[in-house]
């Protein structure tokens, strides 16, 4: 695949800092291709107004934050809007979840807006209504009238979600046409789950309280209905890093469980059409007595059978696994990085002489033995070295060979809490 300038430039910078890129992932897709058919139906559908969960399972170094990613790419290549939450027990914790609310708000986004996306989503929704009326009064322009009478129509379907969401809606719009400009940036914030918003502000949309656990919810709904009257059918939400729910306290984590059980259940009832919600852990996380399996209502809903060959899994299933990196497929995307790098690159014959397939292969074999031999956790640290220290030195130097003038070092402050853990490994007494 040839990518811009641009692009190729984001992709190698990611990859020296030791990142996932956040676009244009399928260069680098290696060992996900049994999940395309499957995710372009389910995207299919939910832009048709279905709802989807699904839920991701793989050990650290599997590739769970490069699948989704790759997964929120696609959906915004078909118009969709995307979000990510990390959950964390201070900051974000599952059974709150209009903090979830919020920092999906706050890292939404589309094909045209980075993130926060959301007043930008909001304008475009409010500059759709204005095109519709001026269309269907055959004009250049639509009158006050005319807009106002397409807005309050509008408005009743987002209604239908949740009552509050158009009377701040329409509060919003009346301060954008007056230029009240404080006002309307105090109810975008109230509209995205921020809390500390002023009590004049709200008073102004005809609301008291701040948005709480339940509001939230309604506020999905609101936001859901939004996107679809801004040209966007649907949001991909993705959960991440839900293994952290073993962490924290057992009340706590009963709550989360709970949460997230009720909020599948209420997918299947359809409270939530044109939603993709994608929750990852680790195999840990769906079968330990301290994650999933200590609710059983919500193991029922996510069980799937693990116990055949991989080859073999359905990626149709609730929950789908991701296998761990082995060492062909560190060389595979070794060789697509070198061929990206290739592309850019002053001397593209000096970059495919100096680092060939056989080399990449070695390096990614000196890499692994730094970690234990664990292939599975060294995919981060194997791209971030060949982009880092054999390509852009073999790029920028005549006489550097890296055969002969690298040696590879892996030292404790770049690796991270997993990788430390695999180099030390075989160091333990037993």
């Amino acid at each position: 695949m040839t990518l811009s300038p641009v692009r190729r430039r984001e992709i190698l910078q990611a990859l020296r800092q030791g990142t996932v890129p956040s676009g244009n992932l399928d260069v680098l897709a290696v060992g996900i291709d049994k999940f395309e058919a499957t995710v372009i139906e389910d995207l299919d559908a939910v832009s048709a107004g279905g709802s989807i969960f699904k839920a991701v399972r793989g050990e650290y170094g599997s590739g769970k934050t490069f699948y989704a990613r790759w997964l929120q790419q696609q959906a915004l290549k078909r118009g969709m809007a995307v979000a990510e939450v990390q959950i964390s027990e201070v900051e974000t914790p599952l059974h709150k979840l209009e903090t979830v609310y919020r920092r999906t708000t706050e890292s939404l986004r589309t094909s045209s807006f980075a993130p926060s996306a959301f007043r930008g989503v909001l304008d475009s929704w409010l500059y759709g209504i204005e095109e519709d009326a001026a269309a269907a009064a055959g004009a250049d322009e639509a009158t006050s009238a005319q807009v106002e009478a397409l807005l309050e129509t509008r408005l009743a379907a987002v209604a239908a979600a949740t009552p509050i969401y158009p009377m701040v809606l329409r509060a919003y719009r009346d301060c954008l046409e007056r230029s009240d400009t404080a006002t309307a940036d105090a109810l975008v914030a109230w509209l995205g789950g921020q809390p500390h918003v002023s009590a004049a502000a709200k008073r102004a949309a005809g609301v008291r309280q701040d948005v709480d656990h339940f509001l939230a919810m309604g506020f999905l709904q609101g936001l859901l209905a939004v996107l679809k009257g801004a040209r966007h059918p649907g949001l991909l939400l993705v959960i991440d890093e839900v293994e952290t729910l073993q962490r924290m306290r057992s009340d706590t984590r009963e709550k989360a469980l709970n949460a997230l059980r009720q909020w599948i259940d209420e997918l299947d009832t359809g409270r939530y059409p044109g939603l993709y919600l994608v929750i990852t852990g680790t195999p840990a996380f769906f079968e330990g007595r301290m994650g999933v399996q200590s609710l059983p209502p919500l193991a029922q809903r996510l069980h799937t059978d693990f116990t055949g060959p991989a080859r073999f899994d359905n990626p149709r299933a609730p929950q789908i696994r991701l296998s761990a990196f082995d060492l062909d497929k560190l060389v595979e995307v070794g060789v697509r990085v070198r061929d990206i790098y290739r592309q850019g690159a002053s001397s593209p014959a000096r970059i495919d002489a100096m680092v060939d397939d056989a080399y990449i292969a070695v390096l990614a074999r000196a890499v692994a033995g730094k970690l234990g031999g664990k292939v599975g956790t060294s995919p981060r640290l194997f791209l971030k070295k060949i982009v880092l220290d054999v390509l852009d030195k073999v790029d920028q130097f005549d006489d550097f060979d890296p055969r002969r003038d690298y040696s590879l070092t892996v030292t404790d402050s770049e690796m991270t809490d997993t990788e430390r853990h695999a180099a030390s490994a075989d160091e333990v007494e037993l």
